[in-house]
Order: C-alpha cells, then structure tokens, then sequence
C-alpha cells in the first residue's frame, strides 16, 4: 500500500511539473508573438504621432542648450565684469563657462536619474515630468534678477542646472518609448526622426535670436548706452523665455501617451494587459485602459546583483563600454563647438563688425546670430537628414565608424591648417565649409547613432538605465570640453590656443573609431536578439492570474 502512494504521489509530481512546463512554454510563445506583432507592424499614425511628441521635447532640448551660446554675448554686454573696450563689456572666464556648463552637469544627473527611474517605475509615469522641470526653469531664468547679494548670472547657473536635469530625462526616455514601439525594419529612423528635432532647435535659436535683434535694431544703434544695455536685457529674455513654449504645447501629449508594451510584459510582467495595449494602441482601436485586464508571468527581474550579472559578462560590458565612451569621445567635440562657436567665428573673422562705437553691439550680435544660422543650414540640419535616409539600411555602426574617421581628418585639417586657413579672406571661407563639413559629419555620424544604439542595444529591464548611463557619459564629455576650451583657449592670448583645441578634438575623434568597434550592428535585429538573452524560457511560468473589471 505504501509503495502503491509513493508511486501515485510520484506520478501526480510529475504531471503538476509537465503541466507547469506547458504553461511556461504556452506564455512564452504568446509573449514573443506579441513582441513580433510590434516588431512586424506597418507604420502607422501613432508611430508618427511617437515621433512628434519625443522630437517636440528634443526641439525644446536644443533650443534652450544652445540659445545660450548668443545669450551668453548679450549678458556680456549688460551684467558682464570684463571693462568696457569701446566693444561693449562682456561674461569674464568664470562667468561665461558658468552658464555655459551648468546645463551638461545638470543633464547628467537627470539622464541617470530618469535613466533608472524609467526602469522602475515606468517611461508613462516618468514622461511628462522632465518637460515640466524644462518649462518652470526655463521661464524663471527670463524673469531673474540682480540683487546686490545674489549676482543675475549665479540665479541664471542654477535655474539653467535645474532645465538641464530635465532635459537630462527626455534622453533616456525619449530614446526607449521610440525603440520599443517602432517596428524593427523602421526602427532606426523613427529614433532618428526624433532626434533630428535637435538641429531644427538649435537653427531655431539662432532664427530667434535674429529676428530679435533685428526688431530691436533701432534701439540698438542709440548714442545712448543706458537705453542700449536695457534693451539687449529684454533681448536675453525673449530670446531665453520663448524656450519653454514649444514644452507647454507638448505636455498634454506626452502626459497621455501610454506604456511601452515592453515595459508592460518585462518589467511589470502583465502579459494581458500588454496584449491588449499592444491591439489598442497599434491597431488604433482606441486608448488602452490600464488594470483592464491582469496576467502576470514570471520573468527576470531586475536587480543590483542582476545587473553585476549581466554587464560583469564581457560580451555585455564591452558594449556598454562602447556606447558610453563613444558618446563621451563625441560630446568632447559636438558641445566644445556647438557653445562656443560664436568665438570661433569671432577668431577667424568672420563676420567680424567693422563698425565701432554705437553700431557694434547691433552689428556684432547680428554677425553671430547670422554665423550660426549658416552653421546649422549647412551642416547640422542636413547631417540628421542624412542619417535617416541610410541607418536602416547603411546600418548604425558604419555610420558611426565613417563619421569618426571623418571628423578625425576633418579636426586635423581645422587645427594644423588654422593659421593658413586664417590667412586671407578666400582661405577663411575655406575654413568655414569646413567646419560646416565636420558639423555635418558629427550628425551624419556618431552624434546621431551614440543616441540611437544604445535604446536599441540593452534588455528591457536595463534599457534606459544603460541609454542613462551612455548618455550622462556624453555630458561628461560636454564638461571636459567646456572647461577645457574655456580655461585654454587664452594661452598666449586672446582665443590663441584654439587651434590646438581643434588638435585635441581630432585625437578624441580617433578613439572612437576604436570605441566604435566593440559594437555589434542594431540593423535589422529586434530588441530582444540584440539583448544578448536567451529569449527560449525567458517566461518561467505564470505568477497571478487575475480579471478586473473597470468602467471609463
């Protein structure tokens, strides 16, 4: 009689175990065949929609990182503490790499913040929240002040700290909402398609700040220098304030946008409701409805000692490696002329005013505002474009490797051909393509696919953290480069050393050839075959399974 139980109770441990294999193996399948509906999907109006609403926020990003590189020339001339040369004073060494800095510092606190915050709590409930920090410091850097205890640029360093930890977030998060709701043979364009909103903010600054100074030429050109300074002072303002107007008109959408049906099935580990959101939002039969319907499923989670696991494996770390310090090496370039471009122009004289006393103010502003609308129509906004007609088929890491070696030829002609391209006005002309040719490649190039891989590249559970942690590496880069120009460039006189700045970019441009090469090609791969997991069993089995009924 015993014997008989022991043999029963054996046989029914190895029905329940077969059984719970089946289920396994059942959720299994219907989690990849869902991912493959999106994966497989045709692009519809709500990938377009995904676009315009992550590339809205990149436009705001831009617009309000770079308007400070004319900003900064206006606040020379009212609150700057450099004497007045006859030229207007301007922003001393300390000032000028104050306001210029403190965005990139902020951004790498928030792409690390949002990075992790979007892994644990979700990209819905994160997004939205980092354009209304853009918005609220934004608008309290035109209404600062001076006081005598509290000097206008420190108010404007701690404001543009706080826009830049928001700006920070929409990296991470806009990069992975992209990658995981585009389908995979659109996916590389979809991504390229929002970040190329970046040059469209950056030419639209310098549009802004033109059309400003123009409005305000008449007042510009006064004999009367009070009015003058008053006048550049609402100048700043506009040119600084009109920055957050694009976020308001973007925030409803962003608020509203749903879950990643990836987030959804990993890291939530609702397979139902990922189901559902994935026919609702894909097939546009309406806005899906949260907690409609609960299947949780067992899946890796993530975790500290998870995370050492799986990036202490070297196929892993090499990769993250690669993205982090290729952004790293590429920020040193793109930030250290993208801030400061104004003063190259001014170096090699382009543009430079020949008037003095009241016009120059008007003349030189307008100069730069001019020279860094050619800057971006030559070469920024076409260099995004040419990305997005090739990474789906070129593939990322070719780009990124011909944009590398490019830019490398590019700086070592820039920086030891500076003073023969300076020589006479026809060799300056020279110069400038140039430098619109390397802007071109930067974008044409790793500046796009440094933000593209690493959203692509990651497990879900790890994916903004990782973009996080690559792109708080490119901002890192952004503050070595800043710092560096600003405390070099006056070695042996005024802007004398930047040409050999020029020399250091091209080094740091060949390092990321070499970076570039631990990368595996994203072209034509899902998510999930670009994790370097397992997808066979990634379902252990069922968790809860739960049905509740709600009423909108």
């Amino acid at each position: 009689m015993a014997s008989y139980n022991e043999q029963g109770s054996s046989r029914d441990s190895q029905e329940v175990v077969s059984t719970s294999k089946e289920a396994a193996y059942d959720l299994d399948e219907r989690r990849r065949a869902a991912l493959a509906e999106v994966d497989n999907a045709q692009f519809s109006w709500f990938h377009a929609k995904v676009c315009i609403v992550a590339g809205v926020g990149f436009f705001t990003d831009a617009y309000d990182i770079f308007a400070i590189n004319i900003a900064s020339t206006m606040l020379g001339y009212v609150y700057g503490a450099l004497p007045d040369t006859g030229k207007g004073k301007g922003l001393n060494k300390q000032q000028d790499l104050g306001v210029k800095v403190a965005t990139p510092v902020g951004t790498l606190v928030g792409q690390l913040l949002f990075g992790w915050l979007a892994d644990m709590v979700g990209r819905k409930r994160m997004y939205g929240v980092e354009l209304m920090i853009i918005i609220v410091a934004t608008f309290a850097q035109a209404l600062s002040g001076n006081a005598p205890s509290v000097h206008i640029i420190g108010v404007l360093v701690v404001w543009r700290f706080i826009m830049g930890v928001g700006i920070g977030g929409d990296y991470p998060l806009s990069a992975v909402i992209s990658s995981e709701f585009a389908s995979t043979k659109i996916r590389g364009r979809m991504m390229t398609a929002v970040f190329a909103a970046q040059g469209w903010g950056n030419f639209t600054a310098a549009l802004v700040a033109f059309i400003i100074t123009n409005a305000y030429k008449s007042s510009l050109i006064t004999t009367n220098n009070a009015h003058q300074l008053a006048k550049v002072d609402v100048m700043w303002r506009l040119l600084i304030g009109l920055g957050c107007v694009p976020g308001v008109v973007a925030l409803y959408f962003r608020l509203t946008i749903p879950e990643t049906p990836r987030f959804t099935m990993d890291i939530e580990r609702n397979i139902g409701q990922a189901t559902a959101d994935i026919k609702e939002v894909l097939h546009e039969d309406g806005h899906p409805k949260r907690d409609l319907y609960v299947e949780r499923i067992e899946t890796p989670r993530a975790s500290w000692s998870d995370f050492c696991a799986y990036f202490g494996q070297w196929k892993n770390f090499k990769i993250i490696f690669g993205t982090a310090y290729s952004w790293f090496a590429l920020d040193i370039a793109f930030y250290g002329l993208g801030l400061n471009s104004s003063i190259i122009l001014q170096t090699i004289g382009f543009g430079s005013p020949a008037a003095k006393g009241p016009r120059f103010i008007f003349e030189n502003l307008n100069n730069v505002c001019i020279g860094n609308l050619i800057l971006s129509a030559a070469g920024l906004v076409p260099g995004y474009y040419a990305t997005f007609l090739f990474i789906d088929s070129w593939g990322r890491k070719k780009i990124q490797l011909m944009g590398f070696i490019m830019l490398t030829i590019l700086f070592v002609i820039l920086g030891f051909g500076f003073d023969k391209l300076n020589a006479t006005a026809s060799a300056t002309k020279a110069f400038v393509f140039l430098y619109c040719l390397a802007n071109f490649f930067q974008n044409f190039g790793p500046n796009t696919t440094t933000f593209v891989i690493p959203g692509e590249i990651f497990p879900t559970r790890y994916r903004s953290t990782a973009h996080g942690i690559s792109a708080a590496s490119g901002k890192l880069g952004a503050i070595v480069a800043q710092a560096g120009f600003s405390n070099l460039k006056d070695i042996g006189g005024a802007n004398k050393f930047v040409k050999h700045i020029l020399e250091i970019f091209a080094f740091f441009m060949l390092t990321g050839i070499f970076s570039t090469l631990l990368l595996p090609e994203t072209k034509g791969k899902t998510l999930e075959e670009l994790s370097n997991e397992r997808q066979d069993g990634f379902v252990k089995g069922e968790s809860t399974c739960l049905v509740i009924i709600t009423f909108f």
